[in-house]
């Protein structure tokens, strides 16, 4: 089986070294991530210029560019062959609820399923993480369990993992996002030079946190599952603005 590794954080993250160390023994696999910390990038490629490819002490490739760059590059020129499968992560803080919006882990996975490869996004439920190794097992988990079924549809799962010891996660729960509150006001700051700077404030407290929703899961120890799509139409409201707009038909 081939696997192609990214992420968001960079190409020496330790998330993303401890997922290759327990996907390497199971897999075989290439790793393509962006040189920098790239988190919030969510699903942007770079049009304005080109990019390079480099190749670290350690073999990973890193990329000046997005997480969508990476994956895009990996999957369309620089992989010889199509891999079986994307992993993104493991990302250091949570993707749950409407920060999947603006995540480069889940961007990066999310190119992979665009590009028709079933693909998982993979985050540690809080910033400075010290449990990786708990979700690197989880991944090893999944993929073993997708080799033995594999998956009926297109499939992108979003996946967050209490940052404990293996041995206290309570299972797995499959569950739809979340919801937060907005955000916390932007912080200003004045810098040496009397500039006027903003830094985006922190991500609200769940607003829809309850039994089924991602936030509930990992609050409990559950590793949350979330199957989740690209398609934004709002299908359920074609016909209200259809009759909004008046319009019965289309014009032939």
């Amino acid at each position: 089986m081939r696997i192609l590794l990214s992420n968001d954080d960079g190409y020496f993250a330790p998330g993303l070294n401890i997922l290759a160390e327990h996907i390497a023994k199971i897999a075989d696999i290439t790793v393509v991530a962006p040189e920098r910390n790239r988190s919030g990038a969510s699903n942007s490629l770079t049009l304005d210029r080109p990019l390079s490819v480099r190749k670290a002490s350690n073999g990973f490739f890193y990329v000046n560019g997005t997480p969508t760059d990476c994956v895009h590059i990996a999957l369309t020129g620089l992989m010889e062959e199509m891999p079986d499968m994307v992993i993104s992560g493991i990302n250091d803080g949570a993707n749950m609820g409407d920060d999947t919006i603006y995540s480069g882990t889940v961007a990066a996975a999310t190119e992979g399923y665009l590009l028709d490869i079933p693909s998982i996004a993979i985050s540690m439920s809080q910033h400075n993480s010290t449990h990786f190794e708990t979700a690197a097992r989880v991944a090893v988990e999944l993929v073993e369990h997708y080799k033995k079924v594999g998956f009926k549809s297109k499939t992108l799962l979003n996946v967050n993992v209490p940052d404990v010891p293996y041995e206290l996660l309570r299972g797995r729960s499959v569950t739809r996002l979340g919801k937060r509150h907005k955000a916390e006001p932007v912080v200003q700051l004045t810098t040496p030079r009397n500039e006027t700077v903003y830094w985006v404030g922190a991500a609200g407290q769940p607003n829809d946190g309850g039994e089924g929703t991602d936030f509930y899961a990992v609050a409990n120890h559950y590793v949350s599952i979330s199957p989740i799509q690209v398609d934004l139409t709002k299908h359920a409201q074609l016909s209200e603005i259809k009759d909004w707009l008046n319009i019965k038909s289309l014009d032939k």
